[in-house]
């Protein structure tokens, strides 16, 4: 499967004088997991991944992994069935359905297991199709080969995966020297791009200018160390994961006002004083480090899902799709438990929840006007950590963006065209438009109105005063193969239901 972009161009180029049959309907519904030479997708209404209205609607023809036609449709010469329209050898019928480009999760982790429970990727690869994520970008497995051979299997279509993208981590390194030469092994390993976590300041800038030379993105998750977003901006990283050193960067004395007896590597006092770090920065000084990022092109992946258990924690360790999605591995790591990453709740109080909700207004604040100074905002979850289980956490994520101020259009615009571009794949991936890859999908519902229409399974709602059950997001294409969303959650449980039978009885 040939994936690059000038070859999809000049098939585009060739498909988009089709001619157009009238009412050119009939043909076999399409089929999940399975291939047609050609799939028309009829009636949708297309929210790009630009920013711009909802329009329809339109058929949407897909030869082989590619967009051949966008066709917009005269309402009336449909219902009259005079339209004039493309043939193709399958269908989708979207009446009444909102088509977008495929998600794709800027911020993702495939793990083959969680606190000494095996877990297979396919648990992992089919609920993420099953939310309309179509690619994602990993920022640190637990196992670079195992990555690297899904990666592989992906592209080669012979495994069910949305695409993939590999940041790898560059390992310690004590001199520049060497943290250059670590670069250069990643380049050579295959990494798509790098993930990066604190470090001192001269590997940091030997490393960000090692990988522009290579051609590296990097991924910077910064944390309480001797760097901070002043560094990212002068050293030029791709992206900011996450949040924490940005306010860090605009607290006058450069550094929080930590207790005495403040202790980093205990997680319960490294996420409690987190807390409370957004209020301490100075808005002047805030205002400077964000236009600074956008001067620089520093984009920001906020991940605001990932620290939601802060805030409400009970709302965290209940969530409705752990009954039957919750797979056990993940079960059993999120326990608070000390010896497990983000599992730090023990003794969690309600003084701590305050000061993460005056955190996240704060932070809310700050996304907003680095948006508005023109800086670029994506979507990712960091699931398999605190509570959030992957593919429902991404939707959640687009929940929190719109919670944030941002309009629905604008948080799809995040999730899919502006997550494409901080990756470098924007002619390619995050838009519904002839020419780029055929990475769409069809939602059971208005995304704009309610965004819980795109969950797995989907919400209630009421039609005419019954209540109705929507589907989700109940078509998944990626590259022109049609995934049907219940049938993967079927499937999905089913791993679910098997593991937790094979689990051994409590002591």
């Amino acid at each position: 499967m040939n994936f690059s972009r000038p070859l999809a161009g000049l098939a585009a180029a060739a498909l988009v004088s089709l001619p157009l049959a009238l009412d050119a309907q009939g043909s076999t519904p399409a089929t999940h997991a399975t291939r047609a030479r050609s799939l028309a997708i009829r009636n949708a209404t297309i929210v790009d991944g630009n920013g711009t209205p909802a329009r329809g609607p339109a058929d949407i023809l897909i030869v082989g992994d590619t967009i051949a036609q966008v066709v917009w449709l005269d309402p009336v010469a449909v219902s009259s069935g005079t339209a004039r329209r493309p043939a193709a050898d399958a269908e989708i019928d979207a009446t009444g359905k909102f088509v977008l480009p495929g998600l794709i999760n800027a911020h993702a982790h495939l793990q083959k297991g969680r606190a000494n429970y095996p877990m297979p990727y396919e648990y992992t690869l089919k609920i993420w199709l099953a939310s309309g994520i179509t690619s994602f970008r990993e920022v640190g497995s637990d196992s670079v080969q195992g990555l690297l051979a899904v990666r592989a299997a992906e592209r080669a279509g012979t495994m069910i995966s949305p695409r993939a993208y590999a940041y790898l981590r560059p390992g310690s390194a004590r001199t520049p020297a060497q943290m250059r030469e670590r670069v250069r092994a990643l380049k050579a390993q295959g990494a798509d791009g790098i993930k990066i976590g604190g470090m001192d300041r001269d590997l940091l800038m030997a490393l960000l200018d090692e990988a522009q030379k290579q051609g590296l993105r990097v991924a910077h998750h910064v944390g309480v160390e001797e760097t901070n977003v002043w560094d990212d901006i002068a050293g030029g990283t791709t992206t900011i994961e996450h949040w924490y050193g940005i306010p860090d960067a605009a607290i006058p004395d450069k550094r929080q006002n930590f207790p005495s007896d403040y202790n980093y590597n205990d997680e319960t006092d490294r996420f409690r004083w987190a807390g409370r770090l957004w209020r301490e920065a100075e808005p002047r000084l805030m205002d400077s480090v964000l236009t600074m990022m956008v001067r620089r092109s520093v984009g920001w992946v906020p991940t605001l899902v990932i620290y939601e258990a802060s805030r409400d924690l009970q709302r965290a360790q209940t969530q409705p799709w752990f009954r039957d999605y919750l797979h056990p591995a993940l079960e059993e790591f999120f326990k608070p438990d000390p010896s497990n990453h983000g599992s730090y709740f023990i003794g969690w109080s309600s003084t701590d929840e305050t000061y993460w909700k005056e955190n996240y207004q704060i932070w809310f604040r700050a996304l907003r006007e680095y948006e508005r100074k023109g800086g670029v905002i994506a979507c990712g979850d960091d699931a398999g950590f605190i509570y959030q289980l992957y593919g429902f956490g991404l939707i959640r994520e687009m929940e929190l963006h719109q919670e944030a101020g941002f309009h629905p259009t604008k948080v799809i615009e995040h999730c899919t065209g502006n997550a494409a571009r901080l990756m470098g794949e924007e002619n390619r991936l995050g838009r519904v438009r002839a020419g780029w890859l055929a990475d769409l999908i069809v939602v059971d519902g208005n995304p704009l109105e309610d965004m819980k229409v795109m969950y797995p399974g989907g919400t209630t709602r009421i039609v005419n005063g019954r209540e109705e059950r929507t589907q989700g997001v109940e078509w998944t294409i990626k590259g022109g193969m049609p995934y049907h969303g219940p049938t993967l959650l079927r499937e999905v449980k089913a791993i679910v239901d098997q593991a937790r039978a094979a689990r051994p009885a409590p002591r």
